[in-house]
């Protein structure tokens, strides 16, 4: 479900710009420039000297990069540079204290068992079997607001400089960059990720989860881990270019209890080899005695430019990306507003109301009703909740391990005509007939 797109030329954010605040900042070697844009307000980014980049994208020379406000961002050097912000900013400063060495050399690290992936390649051990010719399969794990996502986006951007294909694997559920929050997704980067709109999601794989906590339905959450290992094994064994390059695979910032389970279970079905954990010495500590000894652990260091949010920022955040997927980063998508008839869908909900053993039907078990389908009729109870629309052509199919072509809003039930409003990033009709209904709520 493609987005429609509003032209929309740099002159409309530029006119957004405030030209009042304006100020040069020259960075020395591996320095680094941290920068948030203050809340409803757009800032210029201009490099004027030098060579800088932004999480491992490289910023072209003259060239205005427009960012709102809401996020912080950090222009790195590391020869030297002059960099020119216009506009608005919260804060704005030099820094030296960065991990930035630490990262490229993992990064150098990861590049060197792509190399002897193709090494392996057609070749035998003693007994004439084929050696394993896999890349390496990285795991980004550690608590919240550490840089996981932010860790991932450089060291695919440096992986795709280098000429290779990775994968991108994000399962985190509650503040996901592939589909929306309460999915999960898997993208082959291609390119480095532009500066302001990140990766190119014309190809995305996503999966309806419909919650923003892992444990909200552990049985649907690890199987769609499955089924996401499936499908990345899948596409290794017919393209050996992706094969060689590996995966990124980012997590949950829960990590505690059964959060911590779930890492396990997380490293072990997708068979990560190496497990870089950010920030969280006892939890690095836990995997080197639980991991098997074969998977080199890291733990790196969080970028002193974190910000660290609240519960309620979270919330802001989630809703931010929502918003960027129906408006686009910069709002130049235009939605579309149509009604459905109630005749042409089928809404369902993943996992039934829990009930007391004695209550369960001989030979059934509680762990049954995490994954079972439930139907949902139209109704006003659904208004403003987030409807993901299934690429399933009959019901018989597992909706639940289907993945989904886009999602949708539900602007309004008109239960007397029999129609419901919805808000889609493409144009009526919907691709499909099956929807899978979230606990999200959205509301312009």
């Amino acid at each position: 479900m493609a987005p429609v797109i509003q032209p929309t030329g740099d002159s409309k954010f530029e006119s957004l710009v405030d030209k009042t605040c304006k100020e040069d900042y020259a960075l020395h070697p591996e320095q680094e420039l941290r920068f948030e844009v203050e809340k409803g307000e757009y800032a210029k980014i201009q490099v004027l000297e030098g060579n800088a980049e932004l999480f491992g994208t490289e910023l072209i020379k003259q060239k205005p990069y427009f960012f709102n406000g809401g996020k912080g961002y950090g222009i790195f050097t590391w020869s030297s540079c002059k960099v020119r912000i216009t506009g608005k900013t919260e804060s704005a400063y030099i820094s030296k204290d960065t991990p930035m060495v630490q990262y490229l050399n993992v990064s150098f690290a990861i590049e060197g068992l792509r190399k002897k992936a193709e090494e392996r390649e057609d070749q035998v051990d003693n007994q004439g079997n084929p050696l394993d010719a896999r890349g390496p399969r990285v795991m980004v794990v550690g608590g919240t607001d550490v840089g996981k996502t932010t860790l991932c986006r450089l060291l695919l951007n440096y992986g795709v400089r280098l000429g290779r294909r990775p994968v991108f694997i994000d399962l985190d559920v509650g503040q996901q960059s592939i589909g929306i929050p309460g999915s999960i997704g898997a993208l082959m980067v291609e390119r480095p990720a532009d500066p302001v709109e990140g990766f190119d999601m014309k190809a995305p794989i996503v999966y309806h989860y419909g919650h923003t906590t892992p444990n909200a339905n552990f049985k649907l959450y690890s199987a769609l881990i499955t089924r996401i290992q499936d499908l990345y094994n899948n596409k290794c064994h017919y393209n050996q270019k992706v094969h060689h390059s590996g995966c990124v695979i980012n997590t949950c910032g829960w990590v505690n209890r059964k959060g911590y389970d779930t890492l396990l279970e997380t490293a072990k079905t997708f068979e990560a080899d190496v497990v870089l954990c950010l920030d969280a010495e006892r939890l690095y500590q836990d995997l080197v005695r639980d991991l098997p000894d074969f998977v080199n652990i890291m733990l790196l260091k969080k970028s002193p430019g974190v910000l660290t949010r609240s519960k309620e920022q979270r919330r802001e955040a989630r809703e931010a990306l929502i918003r960027e997927y129906y408006d686009g980063p910069r709002g130049q998508f235009f939605p579309h507003s149509f009604d459905v008839p109630f005749d042409n869908i089928d809404i369902f909900k993943i996992g039934t109301p829990s009930l007391p053993n004695s209550a369960l039907p001989i030979g059934t078990t509680m762990g049954d009703t995490e994954t079972k389908l439930m139907s949902v009729a139209p109704s006003t109870d659904i208004m403003n909740h987030i409807l993901a629309v299934s690429r399933a052509e009959t019901v018989e199919e597992e909706l639940t391990e289907t993945n989904v072509s886009g999602f949708v809003v539900v602007k309004a039930v008109d239960e007397e005509r029999r129609v419901m409003t919805v808000k889609s990033p493409a144009p009526h009709p919907l691709i499909g007939r099956y929807m899978l209904l979230s606990t999200l709520r959205y509301m312009d």
